[in-house]
């Protein structure tokens, strides 16, 4: 298995294969581009409130520019464009906040570009709209994701999950994922003792390649790995 590549948001394999990058999700490299058609009744921005807001929402990216005249704005994915970026680019609707004030609308086009991704959406007609929802936090339906291989996660969905050794040993919870560049890493947290006697957070940074991650059982909520309490 392996911790591959977002989203904010990436995947994560656990095999010894090339990993992702930081977000919400992370998936392999592979480069695509899309684009959506949607019916022109539907292709229109509109207020959303707590109440009609996705259970399964994930902040995937955020709005930091527009992108030429008609309309487009440029997207900075939590993980790489072509690697977590391709979750979003395969939504069909993007959900939108900034403050307490929140958005969705329909994806008419999306594609990636250098290094970020560019996206034309219902409602947003001209360079002056683009410009008015920078800052804007996206997010997407954890059910919109691609579906992975076997032995692939979305970082999103390791996170909280108990971590215990071969040995029946609890060594803590995921807290975050990290990427070296070679592979994705578990950061677990544990409680523990200072030298003071007063109780503190522990940290423990575990490759997440097939070597020591035997096991990832997300119904269980449990990751068995091969690690000792006391590495």
């Amino acid at each position: 298995m392996s911790a591959s590549d977002s989203g904010g948001s990436g995947r994560a394999k656990t095999a010894n294969r090339s990993q992702a990058s930081f977000g919400a999700f992370v998936r392999k490299p592979v480069e695509r581009i899309a684009a959506k058609e949607v019916e022109s009744s539907a292709a229109e921005m509109r207020a959303e409130s707590t109440e009609s807001w996705p259970d399964d929402a994930v902040e995937v990216g955020a709005i930091v520019d527009a992108y030429g005249l008609k309309g487009w704005v440029k997207v900075a994915a939590h993980a790489d464009a072509g690697r977590g970026g391709d979750a979003l680019l395969s939504a069909k609707r993007w959900w939108l906040m900034k403050g307490r004030e929140r958005r969705s609308a329909p994806v008419l086009h999306s594609k990636v570009h250098s290094d970020s991704i560019v996206a034309h959406m219902g409602g947003v007609a001209d360079r002056d709209v683009a410009l008015s929802i920078r800052g804007y936090s996206v997010y997407i339906r954890r059910s919109d994701f691609p579906t992975l291989d076997a032995d692939e996660f979305y970082w999103v969905d390791l996170l909280g999950l108990g971590v215990v050794n071969e040995a029946g040993v609890a060594l803590g919870t995921v807290a975050d994922m990290i990427d070296n560049g070679a592979h994705s890493v578990l950061r677990v947290e544990y409680p523990s003792t200072g030298k003071d006697g007063k109780p503190v957070t522990g940290e423990r940074l575990i490759p997440f390649v097939g070597v020591y991650v035997k096991t990832v059982d997300q119904a269980a909520k449990q990751i068995i790995v091969d690690w000792e309490a006391d590495y």
